[in-house]
């Protein structure tokens, strides 16, 4: 069985918007400058905890950040801007279609690997409609931060796959260096919060500029190392 997995923020759906807002109110309710919206957007895809101690590193004040009370902050913020009856995290063009069309394919099983946790993942999900095409969902909530591979290890124990049959499609350098711990492949995607130099930088196995992309270049990667997996399998 084959196994592909998405990250969330960034690759399947466009979320910066709340995120920047959600981020804002963080930083304000706790009395802290709020970083420029480029040092948001380069932290997306960690788990929170993660994700703030980063934004503390050469801050003005960052000795003034309470790691806890910031994610509490974030939170509660993101919970409010995802009541909202706007669509804040749309699906990126095409992106439908490509989940919905891979998870046809009587050989391959999808995942997510995200740093959101368990219930944003679920609602995301549910949402857009395409909670019946993922067979396993990794989070914050189950294993270390990206780019730690256990998102990775946990969808591969999960659904019986091996390194060499499973690709990640993401659009940060944590999406692809966690691939690579794990002994997966990555893909990334020119649209996200990553500049595309920075994934080809970090390994990338193949680029995308459009969904339309993605299945011929996961048909090719597989193709590239079937003759590795075969080794592998004989041994």
């Amino acid at each position: 069985m084959k196994l592909v997995i998405f990250d969330c923020d960034g690759t399947l759906v466009d979320s910066q918007q709340m995120i920047c807002a959600a981020m804002q109110q963080a930083f304000e309710v706790n009395g802290l400058l709020v970083p420029a919206r480029e040092r948001l957007l380069g932290i997306v895809g960690l788990s929170l905890p993660v994700a703030f101690a980063r934004l503390a590193e050469g801050s003005v004040d960052g000795l003034a950040y309470q790691i806890d009370s910031l994610v509490a902050a974030y939170r509660d913020a993101f919970s409010v801007l995802r009541a909202s009856p706007d669509d804040l995290e749309p699906l990126y063009p095409g992106a439908r279609a490509a989940v919905e069309a891979l998870a046809r394919r009587s050989d391959t099983v999808l995942g997510m690997a995200t740093g959101k946790s368990q219930r944003g993942a679920h609602r995301v999900l549910d949402r857009h409609g395409l909670s019946a095409c993922f067979s396993t969902i990794h989070t914050s909530d189950d294993a270390p931060s990206k780019p730690h591979p256990g998102m990775v290890l946990g969808a591969m124990a999960a659904t019986g796959a091996t390194p060499h049959d499973t690709v990640m499609v993401g659009d940060t350098t944590f999406d692809i260096e966690m691939a690579h711990a794990a002994g997966a492949r990555a893909i990334g995607v020119t649209w996200g919060y990553h500049q595309p130099a920075a994934l080809v930088q970090a390994g990338a196995d193949a680029m995308i500029d459009h969904f339309d992309e993605l299945e011929a270049a996961i048909d090719g990667i597989w193709a590239a190392f079937a003759p590795v997996a075969e080794r592998l399998a004989a041994t």
